[in-house]
């Protein structure tokens, strides 16, 4: 999980710790899950509850974090992407 702080806003990037390094395929969607982007820093539950609970955006890969995420509501499971079959959900605060 990485956190950023920009204008005002709080990015949160959560994945699972597994698929880091991975790229996802489908059609012409595309995801890479980067280290540079989600971070190295492996974090437990609770602190990813409470950085998406604080989050204005939220970008979350894989099927641990984006269960997790639908589970403390931050993001409606019907409404999540598959790509390659990875699941992908991103969140914002209007």
């Amino acid at each position: 999980m990485r956190v950023y702080r920009v204008k005002g806003e709080v990015l949160v990037a959560v994945c699972d710790s597994d698929i880091v390094g991975k790229t996802f395929r489908e059609g012409d969607l595309k995801i890479e899950v980067k280290e540079s982007f989600y971070g190295s820093e492996e974090v437990g539950e609770e602190e990813v509850k409470r950085a998406l609970r604080n989050a204005t955006i939220a970008n979350i890969t894989g099927k641990k974090a984006v269960e997790l995420a639908a589970r403390i509501g931050i993001i409606d499971r019907n409404r999540v992407l598959y790509i390659g079959g990875c699941p992908h959900a991103q969140m914002v605060v209007m």
